[in-house]
This record gives C-alpha cells, structure tokens and sequence, in this order.
C-alpha cells in the first residue's frame, strides 16, 4: 500500500465518522430532593448510581463528608440528617464526578472504580489509562 492511498483512505475515513462529545453523551439526572423537617431526600439516588456506575456506600461516604451531613441508604432513597438546596447537592456530586467517574486522560465517563490493597483506581474503559484516587 501507498502512503497516498493510506492518506486517501484517512481522510475518508474522518469524513464519514460522527466524533462523539462526552458532554453530550453523559448528563447525570437532576437530582430530585425534598426537605422533611431536619433530613433531605435525595429520592432519585438509585437512578443517580445506575447512571454513574458506582456502589451506593462510596457515593453516600463521599456526600455525608462533603455537606457534613450524616448519611443513610434507605432503598433507592439517601437520607442526609441536614437541609440542603438541591444546588449544593448538586455541587458536590460534581465534584464526585469530576473526581471519581470522568476519566483525566480522555475526559470520558467509561469507567470504573477499582480496589488494590488498601487504594483506589479509575480504570477508564475508553482509553486505559489508569489513575488513583484519594480514599474517602
């Protein structure tokens, strides 16, 4: 083979393949709380989990530190012992994700979160890259 033909073939190939955005293709649900006298409700947690690919203990460890908030699973629920706003929940599950989910290689979400000994990985299933993590 040629390398004009490779060339040819490359510059097709890039015409005819639809990049893919991974702010486009990964928004988190809006998270769906209410106040019940001191406690907030997080009541779409198990969505949230199902969509970020994580185990409810990390995710709830990680809020009840962040907000200084008491945090329990309760189902599909998480209840925090505080009142909150919804954007300062929202605030600090982003910062969940910028931190545990969204890989620092490639910027995508494909991820998973790994334990050796006593540290965790992300290990992005995208591009391979792996990286650890703080434990919380």
């Amino acid at each position: 083979m040629k390398i004009m033909d490779y060339e040819k073939l490359l510059d097709k190939a890039y015409k005819e393949v639809k990049p893919i955005k991974a702010s486009e293709r990964f928004k988190v649900p809006e998270i769906e709380s209410r106040v019940e006298g001191n406690k907030t409700i997080i009541v779409n947690f198990k969505q949230i989990l199902d969509y970020l690919r994580r185990k409810p203990e990390h995710v709830s460890k990680f809020l009840s530190k962040e907000l200084a908030s008491y945090a329990q699973i309760d189902g599909n629920r998480l209840i925090l012992n505080r009142k909150l706003s919804p954007n300062r929940i929202t605030e600090k599950l982003e910062k969940y994700i910028k931190e545990f989910v969204i890989c620092k290689e490639c910027q995508k979400p494909d991820t998973e979160l790994v334990k050796q000994d006593r540290f965790y990985f992300i290990h992005c299933l995208a591009c391979g890259a792996k990286h650890s993590v703080r434990n919380i």
